[in-house]
């Protein structure tokens, strides 16, 4: 059992934030274990809705300054202090070792939140957990160094594979332990470390807490899209970025056969959703599709509980970008939906094609466009795949496998500390 007196700091790029509700579950979830925990945030919150969830945490939240120049008095008071901390010198050195190899204004300011992070944490914390690989771990990385304090990660998907391979092995090499949502990830990682040590990131689902997506306890609706009113209704999850793909997705939604109806409804914000909707008229099926916007995980729900077949077409982007196994994967299957997606290594971790939904080529728009076409018309598949979706979800990828593990890593810290 985790030890209660033991308190960690979790260091993540911002918070609340809606598309990082995996996060939220775990901060809940290790609370409700018995794990004292206090949220260090690199950013304010840009959403303008939250989750109920993040009601339900009781865990303090500190916003660490965002830029320089908009508290230059803040970090000059925490650089007076932090310089008479024990580890300052060290922390110091690699910082300038770090910069000599990115000489980015982002370096110098994940080492001002260092600073601020290792001066105005309770006295209490005992350790320093960072969500995602790239800055939230190089300030973790850094205050920790500061107050001779362990450190460890969660690993995801930009994080790893547009960080430095020098970065990553180095954070490595620091690190006590880390952990990542997909095996691809996990794989990646444990290459970049040392050969002859013993893996140093596990492989820990994040998964769903299905007691918030429970079954919906209806009938499929036995929609083909032979008629309008009998059109198949398709949605898709997602904030607009590239490695999301949606472009894709629309494209192979003009090459379906004229005599199939649908509608899409598309949940989420995003850059690129001018760009999108645009790109939607111009290839004449703009009135087919509803933009919804930003939703909270409610809506989200019921949004689900109203389509016939999930779409997530993702892509590997042009920075290296690419999705772990997305969230809204997890949900679109908790409500006993077919999935269509791109064969990804770590989506295919998840959805198994053909068993649980169809997976295409990423990019691939005639393969999205058939294998949309073979679901729209066939409601009997889309339902047989949607309850072995549910299955493999609750057999697999229910949240509290992985909250067990992370529970015990964070129960042996407390035990050290003591």
């Amino acid at each position: 059992m985790p030890d209660p007196t033991a308190q960690i700091a979790f260091v993540v790029k911002g918070y609340p934030r809606l598309s990082e509700t995996f996060i939220a579950q775990e901060i809940l979830a290790l609370e409700q274990r018995g794990l004292k925990l206090t949220i260090f945030s690199l950013r304010h919150p840009t959403d303008l809705i939250t989750h109920a969830i993040h009601n339900e945490i009781s865990a303090p939240v500190n916003y660490l300054p965002e830029y320089i120049h908009r508290d230059p008095l803040r970090v000059l008071r925490g650089w007076r202090t932090a310089r008479r901390l024990p580890g300052y010198g060290a922390a110091w050195r690699l910082w300038w070792r770090d910069l000599a190899r990115d000489t980015t204004p982002n370096r110098i300011r994940r080492f001002a939140q260092a600073i601020v992070l290792a001066v105005e944490m309770d006295p209490g914390i005992g350790h320093v957990h960072a969500h995602f690989l790239h800055t939230p771990a190089s300030v973790a990385r850094y205050a920790a160094i500061m107050r001779r304090l362990g450190w460890s990660f969660s690993a995801h998907a930009r994080d790893i594979w547009t960080s430095p391979a020098w970065e990553l092995r180095e954070k490595l090499h620091d690190s006590a332990w880390g952990v990542s949502c997909t095996a691809a990830g996990a794989d990646y990682l444990n290459a970049l470390a040392a050969p002859s040590a013993a893996p140093k990131v596990a492989l820990v689902y994040h998964g769903l807490d299905l007691s918030r997506f429970p079954r919906a306890g209806i009938h499929p609706s036995g929609r083909d899209g032979r008629t309008s009113e009998n059109a198949v209704r398709v949605i898709s999850v997602g904030r607009a970025v590239p490695k999301k793909g949606f472009d894709i997705l629309l494209r192979a939604l003009a090459l379906l056969p004229q005599d199939l109806h649908w509608r899409l409804q598309h949940v989420g914000g995003g850059p690129e959703l001018p760009t999108l909707m645009a790109l939607a008229q111009r290839l004449g099926i703009g009135a087919r599709i509803d933009w919804s916007g930003y939703a909270d995980q409610t809506a989200v729900l019921q949004a689900l509980r109203a389509s016939d077949l999930f779409a997530l077409s993702c892509v590997v982007a042009p920075d290296g970008d690419r999705d772990g196994i997305s969230n809204v994967l997890m949900e679109a299957q908790s409500q006993e939906l077919a999935c269509v997606s791109s064969a990804l290594p770590p989506i295919a971790e998840f959805i198994r094609d053909g068993e649980t939904g169809l997976l295409c080529p990423p990019g691939d728009i005639e393969a999205f466009a058939a294998a949309l076409t073979q679901l729209m018309r066939d409601p009997m598949r889309r339902a047989q795949m949607g309850r072995q979706g549910r299955i493999r979800l609750e057999s697999c990828f229910h949240m509290q496998h992985g909250i067990a593990g992370l529970a015990e890593r964070f129960g042996s810290i407390g035990g050290m500390l003591k």
